[in-house]
């Protein structure tokens, strides 16, 4: 994503078209297009270099640079392993998720993968794919623990999370699974960069009463806009326009205020165990 702005910083800089981008390399406007939004699975090196000369870039060491960053973006990331078991879709979403600076999310169903229990995780995921087989289902589970990789690494992302009260009142796994799994949430909301919060039913309708689960995510790089990630059973949308990425934060804001505080979360969850 940061290799697609400046690639089209540079051309607009140079009042170069996409059709004249991709007349430069052999490319078609589309695919010029795709570059600049990140939308292309890898990038040669050559392609970038030739478009980089097209726009009157002749700086060696900045031609360098661009081309360090293209090396950089074509690495495979960790979760290239678990490529059996994933859409190709969610590699997009990891690669988003891995590198966030905030990620904050609106859970109307379920627990977020990111604080799953294996147990929880396990019965979740067997339920969404029934006809999946044992060493899958592992495999699908391992993938998604690893993922929690990142909330204990060092310089982890903050992780704020709302939680509809519907999240903790459908049961997954079973009466023991549901315990373990609020325990765990009780524990990882000790960690400095999660902040949990409980949406109980008594708040009433909230700004995300429609929209069903997202995550918003920001990042370090100022190259990068906030990006929202909304999910879906076959596919998934990354939406990164200013408008529409404004509307999700303001809900998101809005839902932060509404639901009940950091404290008052913790009282809830533990009544809620008591009660399972």
């Amino acid at each position: 994503m940061i290799l697609g702005r400046q690639l089209e910083e540079r051309r607009t800089r140079a009042g170069v078209t996409f059709e004249q981008a991709g007349d430069a390399i052999g490319m078609s406007h589309s695919t010029i297009r795709r570059m600049e939004q990140a939308k292309v699975a890898r990038l040669r090196l050559s392609d970038v270099e030739r478009l980089l000369r097209t726009y009157g870039v002749d700086d060696p060491s900045e031609i360098e640079t661009f081309l360090a960053l293209t090396r950089e973006a074509n690495k495979h990331g960790w979760w290239h392993t678990y490529r059996d078991v994933m859409p190709d879709w969610f590699g997009a979403y990891l690669s988003l998720e891995q590198a966030a600076l905030h990620i904050r999310t609106y859970e109307a169903q379920f627990v977020p993968g990111l604080l799953q229990t294996e147990e929880y995780a396990h019965a979740l995921l067997s339920a969404g794919h029934p006809q999946a087989a044992p060493e899958e289902i592992d495999r699908r589970v391992a993938l998604r623990l690893a993922r929690q990789r990142i909330l204990t690494r060092p310089r982890p992302p903050l992780l704020w999370t709302v939680m509809d009260e519907t999240v903790l009142r459908r049961p997954v796994g079973g009466p023991d699974v549901m315990r373990a799994q609020i325990d765990h949430l009780l524990e990882m909301g000790t960690l400095p960069g999660v902040r949990l919060q409980f949406m109980p039913f008594a708040r009433g309708p909230h700004p995300a009463t429609r929209a069903g689960s997202f995550q918003l995510f920001r990042f370090e790089a100022a190259e990068l806009p906030d990006v929202v990630y909304i999910g879906g059973l076959v596919d998934s949308s990354y939406l990164d326009k200013p408008e529409e990425v404004s509307a999700y934060r303001e809900a998101m804001d809005r839902l932060a205020a509404q639901a009940a505080p950091d404290k008052q979360t913790r009282t809830l969850l533990r009544a809620l165990r008591e009660e399972i």
